[in-house]
């Protein structure tokens, strides 16, 4: 275990956040509650970002871009929605700073330069986008629209943890406008679909589809799809939402079209996002008491070489072989990062790339060459070996799929153990506090009942899973019929 690492039994918050900072992926700012995310972590977010994109695109979606800031009486015009995020919001009431007559070097906020209207700074864009949808959209020919934004927002946080929750975050939203409730539904669908493709194949962590209670539905959503993957902690994440909005926003802000009857109808709706959030799974997920391991499918870099030489008559020799494989390697797709940086010594360099996760190290010596050999070592088992260097891109190609294989199924058996049923509260209770994961039981569908299982044990209903079957049984708090089972667990 790394010396500067907390180990995860020891605090897994504090774990947590060593490798977040010492992985090099983000850095506490001097706004509070907000992160700077270093290179390596945005590189490893562009990579997340670029795929989901791609995967976007391939389903007709297409971007754009809409503002920063929201008119208050905009904001206010889907009641739920505006309820749910009041709390949250961050408002801009003037435009300009003077200086202080009083205190000299020191601005002060004008007071003649108050906005005729508050100003919200986006916590989610619903509201100018549907006020924008209602210029884009007359007929049926108009539709669907499908819409999604690279964007910011923010939200005001009380309580932030890094990438998990940050009162500003980075995501996409997709926005999208519909004739039909089907179309919406099956659009709302299709989209949970992609989140769970990209995260079960890209960040190798396996996922449950399901949805959401009332009470956990997005503000202003009909129904609210969810994935949920789990922690090594035991502790479940969302990680990426589909909402059915229904006609809510095209009803506040008067989006109608004329339907192929020549009939004044309101449009249908969908939203849906995913989060840096992302990281912060990727991090607890995966990750060891040594640093992080990153699936090679969105790694910065899947392969580093580290050159080990003696003076520089072998670093010579060692770079010209060199290379020739990262010439071999590129053209074969890998991304490879070539260390020679001779300000640090190989065993430190070992140390830094097992923190970052790189999924292959290679090492590369005077005698390897002798030999036409290099060492391999795997971040995820830490097994080395030695290989022929003739075919290695070959070779490299089959272990990164190995590596992302081998992740996923690491992470799914240890998902799949922490699925236990519970049919009394007794038994409930003692698997939150002696095993955690996900817990499949019995709840009689009302609010108040969810809410005091919250209350007293901090356990949510996660998802209703969509392959739930129906099965008679009792909630384990009421003693209440229940149709199906629902997954509660602890959260972030």
């Amino acid at each position: 275990m790394s010396k500067e690492i907390t180990s995860r039994s020891q605090d897994y918050a504090q774990w947590y956040n060593d490798l977040v900072i010492k992985g090099g992926l983000a850095d506490y700012s001097a706004v509070r509650g907000c992160m700077v995310i270093k290179p390596y972590g945005f590189a490893l977010w562009e990579n997340m970002r670029d795929q989901l994109d791609r995967m976007f695109k391939d389903t007709g979606h297409v971007n754009a871009y809409f503002p920063l800031f929201v008119p208050k009486s905009l904001f206010e015009a889907e009641e739920k929605n505006a309820e749910g995020f009041a709390k949250e919001c961050a408002i801009v009431t003037h435009y300009r700073l003077k200086a202080d007559p009083q205190n000299k070097g020191k601005l002060i906020v004008d007071p003649e330069a108050k906005l005729e209207e508050e100003l919200v700074v986006r916590p989610t864009s619903e509201a100018i986008i549907w006020s924008t949808y209602k210029t884009w959209i007359q007929s049926y020919r108009d539709l669907p629209i499908l819409v999604n934004q690279w964007a910011n927002v923010v939200r005001w946080e009380m309580r932030t943890r890094l990438f998990l929750r940050t009162t500003e975050f980075l995501w996409q939203e997709g926005h999208t406008a519909h004739a039909t409730a089907q179309e919406a539904i099956k659009e709302t669908e299709r989209m949970l679909d992609v989140y769970a493709d990209f995260v079960e194949n890209w960040m190798a962590l396996p996922v449950i589809k399901g949805v959401k209670t009332p009470n956990e539905r997005f503000a202003g959503a009909l129904d609210t799809y969810c994935i949920e993957a789990l922690m090594q902690d035991g502790k479940a994440l969302q990680a990426g939402t589909s909402h059915f909005l229904g006609q809510n926003f095209a009803k506040a802000f008067d989006v109608q079209f004329l339907n192929k009857e020549n009939k004044q109808e309101y449009v249908w709706a969908t939203s849906w996002g995913v989060s840096t959030r992302l990281i912060g799974a990727l991090v607890m997920a995966h990750s060891d008491d040594d640093g992080l391991i990153i699936p090679p499918r969105i790694a910065p870099f899947q392969v580093v070489i580290v050159p080990i030489h003696k003076g520089e008559e072998q670093k010579a020799v060692i770079d010209a072989k060199v290379k020739a494989l990262l010439q071999e390697l590129k053209l074969a797709g890998i991304r490879v990062k070539y260390d020679d940086n001779d300000n640090t010594r190989p065993g430190w360099k070992f140390a830094e790339y097992e923190k970052k996760g790189v999924p292959v190290r290679i090492a590369i010596g005077a005698r390897d060459i002798e030999n036409n050999t290099v060492e391999i070592a795997r971040r995820d088992t830490k097994e080395k070996i030695s290989v022929a260097i003739d075919g290695l891109s070959v070779r490299i190609i089959n272990l990164l799929q190995q590596i992302q294989q081998d992740m996923y199924d690491k992470a799914k058996a240890y998902r799949d153990e922490h699925i236990t049923p519970a049919d009394s509260w007794d038994e409930f209770v003692q698997l939150l506090n002696e095993k955690g994961g996900f817990i499949s039981a019995h709840w009689d569908g009302t609010a108040e009942t969810e809410e005091k299982i919250k209350e007293q044990t901090k356990a949510t209903i996660r998802c209703i899973p969509l392959n739930t079957e129906e099965e008679d049984g009792r909630c384990i708090l009421t003693g209440k019929p229940s149709k199906k089972r629902v997954l509660f667990a602890q959260a972030y």
